[in-house]
């Protein structure tokens, strides 16, 4: 090899003659890069996914091949140049920072995707006559109490809503008995008075999806209520709860909520 021969590594053109070993700076920087250029990829299709476009439209629209993008949604984007990323999140009606590191001194909390949800079923439920206690703690002796993500109370009609928001199905069997224990805490507390049921939030992404259809008659056995009915019953305060448990998803960006037709489409 030609002494002075320019290699590229993480990105950048480094002469031979200015190389060294590999210090821990360097090796902590290739790893916060992979892990960026994952965080990326994870940004770009779920933001592509939100405006309804194909990998081709919005390659397309930065101005690259399909074939490019679908690398830098895989997280293969770790060379790519600032200026390309940054016409992909111009292509996807967003900025870079958003899946970085947000604005400088003001990052974004890590459970913003949650606390859209929390903030969504909270709206929607306004309109139907609910009462939402966001973080209901059901054990509050206990050194850290769980919590549900949103208990709304419709007093009039006595009606308790335990409704979990789940953003990733790491885990289907955690997310079924979470739910399970905490409608099973809240009736204890209620009485016979109340009627109690829970409601399971996704996030409608590529991933959670594809496992629902998966385990769908595993899903709809353990939520027989309707998605549609729970949904009514959120927003409109005649319509009664339903009286088993239901799932439905929202949309990625977390914007509504939308029906779930287990077994169908998913």
């Amino acid at each position: 090899m030609v002494s002075g021969q320019s290699r590229r590594v993480a990105g950048d053109r480094v002469p031979d003659r200015h190389r060294r070993r590999a210090g821990p700076a360097r090796v902590a920087g290739r790893k916060r890069g992979r892990y960026l250029a994952q965080r990326i990829g994870i940004g770009l299709k779920e933001s592509r996914q939100a405006m309804r476009l194909t990998q081709a439209q919005a390659a397309d629209r930065a101005g690259m091949s399909q074939g490019f993008w679908s690398l830098l949604e895989r997280g293969e984007s770790a060379t790519a140049s600032l200026e390309t990323l940054a016409a992909c999140a111009a292509a996807v009606d967003t900025q870079l920072a958003a899946f970085v590191e947000a604005a400088p001194g003001a990052d974004l909390p890590r459970d913003m995707e949650h606390l859209r949800r929390q903030q969504l079923i909270t709206v929607i439920a306004k309109a139907g006559g609910w009462v939402a206690r966001p973080e209901r703690a059901i054990d509050p002796m206990a050194r850290r109490s769980r919590s549900i993500d949103v208990e709304l109370q419709r007093v009039v009609r006595g009606e308790i809503a335990v409704v979990e928001i789940v953003d990733l199905l790491a885990d289907g069997g955690e997310a079924m008995r979470g739910l399970a224990d905490k409608v099973a805490a809240v009736r204890r507390d209620a009485g016979t008075d109340s009627t109690v049921a829970g409601l399971l939030i996704l996030r409608s992404t590529s991933r959670n999806r594809v496992v629902v259809r998966e385990f769908a008659d595993l899903f709809a056995g353990r939520f027989p209520a309707s998605s549609s009915a729970w949904i009514a019953a959120l927003r409109d305060p005649a319509h009664p709860m339903p009286n088993a448990d239901g799932l439905a998803w929202s949309s990625v960006d977390g914007s509504r909520l939308v029906a779930a037709r287990i077994g169908q489409r998913g």
